[in-house]
C-alpha cells in the first residue's frame, strides 16, 4: 500500500518528489561525512603514534602529520634543528612565561637497532624528559620504579654556564673526506672596545692538515689606538706546541691560552712580540658573556666546502689588562664580543657585523661560498636583548655607500662609509643603519689575517679584507613593540 502511494505521488508530482529525494540524499551524505570526521578525530585521539599532552605540538616546518604517521620519503629522519635552542630561548624562555605554562621536548617512535648476544633487533624508541612531560600532563602510567630527570636531562633543559658554552664553543676535527685538508682553519675571535679611540682584535687560530699533517697555530692582536694608529702583534708555533679540546673551548698556542672557567667565563692570556719593531704586548683578560645573548651556531656544507660559526658572547664585557712595555690599558666592564669559526676557507668571503645598540645587540652575516652556481645567499640579522633571543630577520641585501678611501699595501681602496639593511616579515619591520667611522684593510694575498685563514687559502676576486668600526642604529617594530637603539659596532666586508 505504501509503495503504491509513493509511486502514484511520484507520477502525479514528479519534480517535487525528485527535489525531496535529492534533499534527503544530501542530508544523508552530510551526516555520513560528519560521522566519518568524528570517527577519524576519535581514532587520532587514541593513536599512540601521536604525542599526547599539552595544547600545542611543535613540528618541523612543512611536515605533514599523516606522512609522519604513515611513513614515506617525507616522513623519514625528520627533526627540529637546534631543538635545544628552540626549547631554551623560545618555548621555555622568560619572554613567553605569560603565555606558555610548560613545554616538553619529545621524540616519538624513533627507529633504533638493538644488538644483544649477537642478534640485532629493530625497536621503536621514545625519548622524553620526565619533569617536562609531567608538566604538560602527558606522563605515562608508571607501574613500578621511579621516572625522574637525570644529569643529561638537566643539561638539555637548563645547562650551567660552563655546560652551555662548552657545548657550543668546542673545537672540531676536520672531516676525513676533505679534498684539501691543508685549507682547514678554526679560531677563537675576541673583540674589545676600550673607548671610542681604542679597540682590540684578538684571534687564536689553528690551521692546516690537523691533526696528523703539517699544521700549526697563530695568535694575532691588532690594536687600533688614538689617532688611527694600528699596531700588530703575533706569535706562530708548529702543531706540536698546540693543544685544543673537542669537548670545550680550551686552547693553548705556545704559552698563550683561552680557558673556559667553571663559572662560564673566558680567561684569555697571551704574550706576543710586535710584527714590526721591538716590544711585546701582554694580555690578561676575563671575558664575561651576558646570559642568553648568544647565537647557537650553524654549519654550512656545500660539496667539499664546510663553514661553521657560533657566538657564545654576542653581548659581553671584558676586564683585565693589555700592557705594552710598561704602559697598561686597564679595562673594567669594557664592551666585548666573542665568536668561534671553523671550516674550509679557500676562496671564501663574507659580510659580517655586530653591535650593541641601546638595549639590543644584533649580529648579521652572510658567507659567500666559492665555486658555486647558486645565487648569493641572503643575509641573516639576529637580534637579542636582556631576555635573550628577540628576532631573526632575513634582509635581501646590505646597501653600501662607498664614501671612504684607505690605503692598503700602497694601493688606494674604496670602502664603505654607510650601509643599510631592511626587512619586513608580517607585522615585524626592522631597519639597521651603519655609519662607518674608521676602516682598516688587509691584503689577503699576504699570509694569515685577523680572522684566520691558512696561507694557501687566499685566491679571491676581491682580495682586500676590510674591518670597520662605527655607529649602529636599529629601529622598527618586533612583536608589536617598538624597537630603537644606538651604539658602537664592528663590521667586515671584502673589496
Amino acid at each position: 500500500m505504501i509503495a503504491r502511494l509513493a509511486f502514484r505521488n511520484l507520477r502525479y508530482r514528479p519534480w517535487r518528489s525528485a527535489l525531496l529525494l535529492v534533499g534527503y540524499g544530501l542530508g544523508v551524505g552530510v551526516m555520513i561525512v560528519l560521522l566519518a570526521i568524528g570517527e577519524a578525530l576519535l581514532s587520532q585521539a587514541r593513536d599512540e603514534k601521536l604525542v599526547g599532552g599539552g595544547t600545542v605540538t611543535v613540528l618541523p616546518e612543512g611536515l605533514n602529520v599523516e606522512v609522519m604517521k604513515t611513513g614515506g620519503i617525507g616522513g623519514m629522519y625528520f627533526s627540529i634543528d637546534r631543538a635545544r635552542f628552540v626549547y631554551r630561548q623560545l618555548l621555555a624562555a622568560p619572554r613567553q612565561a605569560d603565555i606558555i605554562q610548560a613545554a616538553a621536548p619529545q621524540i616519538e617512535g624513533k627507529l633504533l637497532y638493538l644488538r644483544a648476544n649477537g642478534v640485532e633487533y629493530a625497536v621503536r624508541a621514545t625519548g622524553e624528559i620526565p619533569s617536562r612531560t609531567r608538566a604538560v600532563g602527558a606522563s605515562p602510567e608508571l607501574l613500578d620504579g621511579a621516572w625522574e630527570d637525570d644529569t643529561l636531562d638537566r643539561q638539555w633543559i637548563s645547562p650551567s654556564a660552563y655546560e652551555l658554552y662548552a657545548e657550543m664553543d668546542r673545537f672540531h676535527l676536520p672531516p676525513d673526506e676533505l679534498a684539501h685538508p691543508e685549507s682547514w682553519g678554526e679560531w677563537h675571535y675576541f673583540n674589545v672596545l676600550a673607548d671610542d679611540d681604542r679597540w682590540y682584535y684578538l684571534s687564536f687560530i689553528i690551521g692546516g692538515d690537523i691533526p696528523d699533517g703539517e699544521w700549526g697555530g697563530q695568535v694575532l692582536l691588532s690594536v687600533r689606538g688614538e689617532g688611527g694608529e694600528l699596531r700588530r702583534y703575533s706569535l706562530r708555533v708548529l702543531g706540536d706546541r698546540v693543544q685544543f679540546s673537542t669537548e670545550n673551548p680550551d686552547l693553548s698556542i705556545g704559552d698563550a691560552s683561552v680557558r673556559l672557567t667553571s663559572t662560564g667565563l673566558y680567561a684569555v692570556r697571551a704574550e706576543l712580540p710586535a710584527e714590526r719593531g721591538q716590544g711585546t704586548v701582554r694580555v690578561e683578560l676575563t671575558v664575561t658573556p651576558q646570559p642568553g645573548a648568544y647565537f647557537p651556531g650553524t654549519e654550512l656544507v656545500s660539496g667539499a666546502f664546510t663553514s661553521g660559526y657560533t657566538v657564545p658572547a654576542l653581548l659581553g664585557s671584558a676586564s683585565g689588562t693589555i700592557c705594552t712595555g710598561s704602559e697598561c690599558d686597564t679595562l673594567s666592564g669594557a664592551q666585548a664580543y666573542h665568536d668561534h669559526n671553523w671550516g674550509v676557507w679557500q676562496g671564501v668571503t663574507w659580510e659580517w657585523g655586530k653591535a650593541r645598540a641601546g638595549a639590543y645587540g644584533f649580529l648579521y652575516g652572510r658567507v659567500n661560498v666559492p665555486d658555486t652556481l647558486a645565487a648569493r645567499p641572503p643575509l641573516f640579522l639576529y637580534v637579542v636583548d636582556s631576555l635573550g633571543f628577540r628576532a631573526l630577520m632575513r634582509p635581501d641585501s646590505i646597501r653600501y655607500e662607498e664614501g671612504r678611501t684607505i690605503t692598503v699595501n700602497g694601493a688606494a681602496v674604496r670602502v664603505p662609509s654607510r650601509a643599510v639593511m631592511t626587512d619586513i616579515r608580517g607585522e615585524d619591520t626592522l631597519i639597521v643603519e651603519l655609519e662607518v667611522e674608521d676602516a682598516t684593510g688587509t691584503d689577503t694575498r699576504t699570509p694569515l689575517i685577523e680572522r684566520g685563514e691558512s696561507e694557501v687559502a687566499r685566491q679571491l676576486a676581491f682580495p682586500y679584507f676590510i674591518q670597520m668600526k662605527g655607529i649602529a642604529r636599529i629601529r622598527g617594530r618586533l612583536g608589536g613593540a617598538r624597537v630603537e637603539g644606538q651604539g658602537v659596532g664592528f663590521f667586515e666586508t671584502y673589496r
